[in-house]
């Protein structure tokens, strides 16, 4: 045998593992990352924020319906916020997902072309996949929950939202875990799937519910016309935070001690705590200064007169 039959053996025997499988491996790496490429550029531009005119003609159609003085530049920036916000969480997720996929295509495909029986892989894998889907049945009930909640839009980060467990503040939206702190300052971790109702305190208006005790005995048609006047000259001091009129719905509740009355007022959103601070003082103040009987009617006049000085 001659040195050139030699030579010409170990080129055809090694012509595959030296040529033609590198390039097979280095094609599919390189179909991968122009797929990968091409799709995570797809899902930028679909979750993209869009331009100031489209999201008022959205913010528009989405308020149809609501007074005009509802619909305010803060609450569509609000709108927009949170679109954006819910958009660029799910881009993620649905751009981790392909490269996650991608890259389980070019494993297999690496170790097809190395001549590797992958059948036993795939086996493997879901049997694999079969028992961490038992075990980790929380964690997808978490992540599934928490897509829907993005979708659907139920609370964004800067709500007030009732939890059942927790209520608070929202900080953080994730795919598993939903952060909120509470008015003492404790942070709540909140894993999606355990939660089963959402009361949120921050979309579109809120109501700021005002209830005003006074003696039995006190004269009730007065008090009532004190106290929607006292609550009117409040709010027109500051309106910033009012959405409506007051409303004097008159008595509410009625016990051994005290008579309650209620009125309310539409206000923006987070904004109704303020205003019914605001309100209480100024109506108390004004039950005060009509003679107006309170329970306990001596203690109430030193305090008010004691927070005057």
């Amino acid at each position: 045998m001659t040195i050139q039959n030699l030579a010409f053996e170990w080129t055809e025997t090694n012509r595959e593992w030296i040529i033609e499988n590198p390039i097979r491996i280095a094609a599919y790496i390189l179909a991968a990352l122009v797929v990968r490429f091409a799709i995570h550029r797809t899902i930028d531009r679909a979750t993209r924020p869009r331009s100031r005119d489209g999201e008022k003609s959205r913010g528009a159609t989405l308020m149809r319906g609501l007074r005009p003085k509802t619909v305010t530049t803060e609450r569509s920036a609000q709108i927009a916020a949170r679109r954006a916000q819910r958009a660029a969480t799910i881009g993620s997720v649905l751009k981790s997902t392909v490269s996650i996929v991608l890259l389980v295509w070019v494993v297999l495909s690496v170790l097809s072309v190395l001549g590797v029986n992958i059948a036993p892989f795939i086996a493997s894998a879901g049997i694999v996949g079969l028992a961490i889907g038992f075990g980790a049945q929380n964690l997808v009930r978490d992540f599934v929950t928490g897509v829907f909640m993005l979708l659907e839009d139920q609370y964004g980060v800067g709500d007030i939202v009732d939890l059942g467990e927790a209520i608070g503040e929202v900080e953080t939206v994730g795919l598993r875990v939903t952060t909120l702190r509470d008015i003492d300052g404790t942070l709540w971790y909140v894993r999606n799937g355990e939660i089963a109702r959402v009361g949120n305190m921050s979309q579109e208006f809120a109501v700021a519910r005002v209830d005003t005790p006074v003696a039995p005995g006190a004269d009730i048609d007065k008090a009532q016309r004190v106290a929607a006047e006292a609550a009117r000259l409040a709010v027109e001091e500051d309106d910033t935070d009012i959405l409506g009129a007051i409303e004097m719905l008159g008595v509410q509740e009625v016990s051994s001690d005290q008579v309650v009355l209620r009125l309310t007022v539409k206000t923006k959103p987070n904004g109704q705590w303020a205003v019914q601070r605001r309100l209480r003082r100024a109506i108390l103040q004004a039950f005060v200064e009509n003679s107006i009987a309170l329970p306990y009617s001596r203690a109430w006049g030193s305090l008010l007169e004691t927070a005057g000085t």
